[in-house]
């Protein structure tokens, strides 16, 4: 018997990647539905071979349905998540409004899989920010080797990031600046053509963004409180695929080549690093991919048991859309959640 999934927000970029992923995996749904604002009520978005349409997310009935993705943003997702898990229907949420309530897991599952038992409580389950997804793939690995004491990550994410209206500002500024056009921002605060923004989300009272403050807080949840985390996030000019320099300080010794055995192994992990012109991976190399890729792994001096490395992967798949969907094939494949009912694909 196969599952009712629901896919909220299905015309984002997110959305429709979601769909994607879920043909792509041949995840065991017999029935998805994709669900937006009354806006897109009948735009059609593609699931494998088939054309569905969508429906509104308003008034939309989940009794019968196994599992919501959502992704509709955090004020959406406040006010109809509550109400979706308390109708019998997991929802695995992509904002950011629930990440930090300790009654709902924040899950990447090559990192802390066994805590997804804990949906239970609310049938929510949080998806990290997109930059912390791909960071913790990389960091989990080295943590349970070495045991981290400390990380410093600056961050290039791309502006796909920022959803469609970001990509359009790039795209259009692009274009203006070749033909002596107006580049004046809308999305960005600052021209994001050939520039960049070290600023992505609001600021805090220290002076951290949003942005920065959810990446220490997220790896701190998933992976060890202990660690100590320090981040400076910026917008790059860049389409698809977020990178992070890390530098990461450790309890034990690890050497470059013993991290780079350990993390050819890990789950999730793809190690490009070959010291040559071109040895490495940048967004424009894993757009489309699922991986989290590793590159320029270094020991640094400075500091006893020091590492650099270098981390990239596709913000819109591992970053948001393909854990999403991981999340839900975990769910299944542990035999944490049964099939309400079997249905044709309409």
């Amino acid at each position: 018997m196969g599952y009712k999934i629901a896919v909220i927000g299905a015309t984002g970029n997110v959305g429709r990647e979601m769909l994607d992923i879920l043909a792509e995996r041949g995840f065991p749904a017999d029935t998805v539905v994709p669900l937006a604002s009354r806006r897109s009520l009948g735009t059609e978005v593609s699931f494998g071979d088939k054309t569905l349409k969508c429906k509104t997310l308003e008034g939309y009935d989940f009794s019968d349905t196994d599992i919501a993705l959502m992704s509709a943003g955090g004020e959406i997702s406040k006010e109809y998540s509550p109400k979706i898990g308390k109708q019998g229907c997991v929802v695995i949420d992509n904002s950011s409004a629930f990440r930090y309530d300790p009654d709902v897991p924040l899950i990447v599952p090559e990192v802390n899989a066994d805590a997804v038992v804990g949906y239970t409580k609310k049938n929510i389950i949080a998806n990290p920010n997109c930059s912390t997804a791909q960071l913790v793939v990389a960091l989990k690995p080295l943590h349970d080797h070495a045991k981290i004491k400390r990380v410093v990550v600056s961050t290039y994410q791309s502006v796909s990031g920022g959803g469609k209206e970001a990509m359009e500002e790039l795209f259009e500024q692009t274009k203006a600046v070749y033909q002596n056009g107006d580049v004046t921002p809308k999305k960005f605060t600052k021209r994001i053509a050939f520039n960049v923004i070290p600023h992505i989300d609001v600021f805090m009272d220290d002076g951290s963004t949003k942005e920065e403050w959810k990446v220490v807080a997220e790896t701190k949840k998933m992976l060890d409180k202990n660690i100590k985390v320090t981040c400076t996030a910026v917008r790059v000019p860049v389409f698809i695929g977020h990178s992070e320099a890390v530098n990461i300080e450790f309890e034990n010794e690890i050497s470059a080549d013993e991290a780079r055995a350990i993390l050819r192994e890990a789950p999730g992990c793809l190690v490009v690093d070959k010291r040559e012109d071109g040895g490495y991976i940048t967004p424009h190399d894993c757009a489309g991919e699922d991986a989290t890729y590793i590159s320029r792994i270094r020991e640094d001096s400075t500091v006893d048991n020091g590492l650099n490395i270098w981390v990239v992967s596709d913000n819109l798949r591992k970053g948001a859309a393909l854990n999403t969907v991981q999340i839900a094939e975990l769910l299944v494949n542990r035999g944490l959640i049964k099939a309400k009912s079997s249905a044709a694909i309409a």
